[in-house]
């Protein structure tokens, strides 16, 4: 733990039980960040940045307040403590706010995580212009004469938090991340110019693919939204991209949250226990998966990160309760937020199942729409091409499907053995039968 950021925090601490707080917490956060993109062969992006924060929580006479400064000189910081709990006297009275009880820090995951890269500050910007030249070169040859333009950069990320509180919790976070990403830009018949996109992030420097590789699947992606129509509306098999699968579940995770749920805003609220989707539907958090974009040993309520079971076999297990929404719920707390969401894969590979169901659409992309967390009624406008007989025959696009999420997940009926790797959401292509899409 770094001792530098500890003193800080216990500094702030000191400060606020001084001026009078009964508890507080505080954590301090830094980030250090490079971020390189090449555009026509040249360098269009290189801005590198550094900054760092301390957040305040002040427990005070019944009353909570959150505060934030980056001004750490200690005269500064005792003057900002000082208002902070003066501030919060102001405020209205919440009977549910305070610390959890100290027994909840206890069993945080043991050994390394794996989530901070050992070689980080030998990866030199030359290293780092090679990666974002060698993907913006490889999908310029690879997207040929129809390219209209490639954006390709890399980013990275050093991430550092120290979290202390008055009543015992002392805890520290410290992570690296690598993020490839491109844009490619196609001319298409008439006006038409799709624009592709494709991304990957790791931990470590030497996890992330060959940039080629990555220039290349950008090129491929993008060239199958070539000559993409719209077409009739129909009932039929829709597989859901790995990749983009994440976005469909999205639409699932937020009404499970304890917050939706004490606002009456989840259609989920009063339904653990009962199937919600089909016995396919399987869904795990783990904020300690080794390796996992959003793993750490502990989560912000300072509780030990662990694996739970979501959703099991399409039944409703668990829900995302912090410790505030908790109390206010009167049920256990279990984590607040998601972490890293894990869908076990299958065994048959996509192409297979393409086959076995003849004809279908796989969806590439969503684009837009909309999704109501209080009635489950979802609507997204979706990109990608239709199947025959296990072989793709045509793009699609300006097609849209709409359902109740009640009625969406009892209609999975498989997972493929392809789960997306470069993602803090692990989830393989997903298969639906009977989705009506909307087209001409």
């Amino acid at each position: 733990m770094s001792q530098e950021m500890l003193d800080l925090c216990a500094q702030a601490i000191a400060a606020a039980k001084k001026a009078g707080a009964a508890d507080s917490k505080a954590t301090l956060t830094r980030l250090q960040s490079i971020d390189i993109q090449y555009r026509q062969r040249k360098p269009e992006t290189i801005k590198q940045s550094a900054t760092q924060s301390l957040d305040v929580e002040i427990y005070v006479d019944g009353r909570y307040s959150r505060q934030t400064t980056s001004d750490l000189r200690p005269s500064a910081l005792t003057d900002f403590i000082e208002n902070a709990v003066a501030t919060t006297r102001l405020l209205a009275e919440d009977r549910f706010r305070c610390l959890p009880e100290p027994r909840r820090y206890q069993g945080r995951p043991e050994g390394d995580l794996r989530i901070l890269d050992p070689g980080f500050s030998g990866i030199t910007l030359e290293q780092r212009h090679q990666v974002a030249k060698r993907l913006e070169e490889s999908a310029l040859l690879a997207g040929g004469s129809q390219v209209l333009s490639v954006t390709a950069g890399i980013r990275d990320l050093l991430y550092e938090m120290t979290a202390v509180t008055s009543n015992g919790l002392s805890g520290e976070v410290k992570t690296s991340e690598f993020h490839l990403s491109g844009l490619l830009t196609l001319q298409d018949t008439g006006d038409r110019r799709p624009n592709g996109y494709h991304e990957v992030t790791t931990r470590f420097f030497d996890q992330l693919p060959d940039p080629a590789t990555v220039g290349e699947e950008l090129a491929r992606r993008t060239k199958g939204l070539l000559g993409a129509r719209k077409l009739a509306t129909e009932s039929l098999p829709v597989i859901v991209e790995n990749r983009v699968a994440r976005r469909l579940l999205q639409n699932l995770i937020e009404p499970l949250s304890g917050w939706a749920i004490q606002q009456k805003r989840s259609f989920l609220a009063g339904k653990k226990g009962q199937a919600i989707g089909s016995k396919t539907l399987t869904l795990i958090d783990d904020g300690a998966l080794v390796g996992g974009l959003m793993s750490a040993g502990f989560d912000r309520d300072g509780f030990p990160s662990r694996p739970r079971v979501m959703i099991d076999k399409g039944v409703l297990k668990e829900f995302f309760v912090d410790w505030y929404h908790s109390r206010k719920l009167g049920c256990e707390p279990t984590t607040g937020w998601p972490s890293n969401i894990i869908v076990p894969p299958g065994t048959r590979p996509l192409a297979e199942i393409m086959k076995s169901l003849d004809r279908g659409i796989v969806v590439t992309e969503f684009i837009g729409g909309n999704a109501n967390s209080t009635t489950g009624d979802v609507s997204v406008g979706i990109l990608g091409y239709l199947f025959e007989n296990g072989t793709r025959t045509q793009a699609v696009s300006e097609m849209n499907i709409a359902d109740n999420q009640l009625k969406l997940w009892p209609k999975l009926v498989e997972v493929a053995n392809d789960p997306w790797m470069y993602d803090a959401w692990r989830t393989p292509s997903l298969v639906f039968k009977d989705i009506m899409v909307s087209g001409a």
